[in-house]
């Protein structure tokens, strides 16, 4: 693969602000509360924590739509929220990011999913979640199919974000596939285990490296190229793209190339959220017109930026085009191996 021009990137951005995402999962609203440890509880032997600051984000799929505003596309969520405080939060999470909320399907049966974390010296002390995890059914997973089918026509590219928390259920996945082929777009999916093999037919098959050992039930060998062609075959998607921590990424393309992606960051701060960015920038990149390679790259360049950011973070167009000028000298070339 050759390296992209400076050129290239800047069309690739700018064609990017044109393009409509609907990213279709499970959506969370993560709360942080923190604040000060000075002495433990006389009641038990647990810490106290002066609370001093709290404050709320979007998790889980709603976190891929927040990279994907933050580069400038039109995004639309489809997911769950129940009729409560949570959901209405996240709701206006979600628009303060310019993210359409429309999609949003409400449900009183179930809860808004809600992790509560509680911080002292910016250490996590305890967690609480909030959440039903079972899979929508009945009514609720046809509402979230025909809204994937309505919002699907106003798009340029789908994106399936699993989190194993009910929205993804087979009825959705489904339908998503449908009307990306019918329409002719791209569709990227970072799965989880639940429904790892429902998703045949996928341009972009993108899990990390243990998400993919569990599922196959045995070790992997992203370096391997007839083992990684294999394994797309297997899952009958067009590219997999193999996420491997700071090792980069390995890409299996439909043409049998497969393409190893070293690693672009230079400090790692906290890993949290880069499999996120990767998902929406090569959503984003696709839709722009890039291959499938010049996503990956692309991608691979603003993970490197998130994962240099305390906490779940966003990439701007600005900090990606000054990433790649930055490290264009250095920066690690990606191995092709045609089979």
């Amino acid at each position: 693969m050759e390296r992209l021009t400076h050129e290239r990137v800047d069309e690739l951005l700018a064609a990017a602000r044109t393009t409509r995402v609907l990213v279709i999962g499970d959506l969370m609203l993560d709360r942080y509360i923190s604040g000060v440890v000075e002495r433990v509880s006389p009641e038990a032997p647990v810490p106290v924590v002066r609370v001093e600051q709290e404050s709320s984000a979007v998790g889980g799929a709603g976190n891929v739509a927040a990279n994907v505003a933050a580069l400038g596309a039109t995004c639309q969520v489809v997911g769950l929220a129940g009729r409560d405080e949570a959901g209405t939060s996240m709701r206006a999470e979600l628009e303060k990011l310019r993210v359409l909320t429309d999609g949003m399907v409400l449900s009183d049966a179930r809860p808004t999913t809600l992790k509560t974390r509680i911080l002292a010296r910016r250490q996590q002390v305890v967690r609480f979640d909030h959440e039903v995890d079972a899979d929508a059914d009945g009514s609720l997973a046809r509402a979230l199919a025909d809204t994937v089918e309505r919002l699907g026509a106003e798009s340029d590219v789908v994106v399936m974000e699993d989190y194993n928390k009910g929205v993804l259920v087979p009825e959705v996945i489904r339908r998503a596939l449908e009307i990306a082929a019918a329409r002719g777009l791209p569709s990227v999916v970072d799965p989880k285990r639940r429904n790892f093999f429902a998703y045949r037919g996928a341009t972009v098959f993108k899990p990390n490296a243990k998400e993919l050992e569990d599922a196959l039930g045995a070790f992997i060998h992203p370096s391997d190229a007839d083992w990684m062609e294999a394994t797309r075959t297997r899952l009958d998607v067009s590219h997999l793209l193999l996420t491997l921590g700071e090792r980069g990424m390995a890409l299996q393309t439909d043409r049998g190339d497969l393409v190893q992606v070293p690693a672009a960051a230079r400090g790692v701060y906290d890993v949290s959220g880069a499999g996120d960015t990767v998902t929406a920038v090569v959503a984003i990149m696709l839709a722009a017109g890039a291959n499938i390679q010049e996503a990956a790259w692309l991608a691979n360049h603003a993970a490197a930026i998130e994962v240099g950011k305390p906490g779940v973070a966003t990439v701007s167009p600005d900090e990606l085009r000054a990433h790649v000028r930055a490290f264009a000298a250095t920066d690690p070339e990606p191995r092709t191996h045609t089979r």
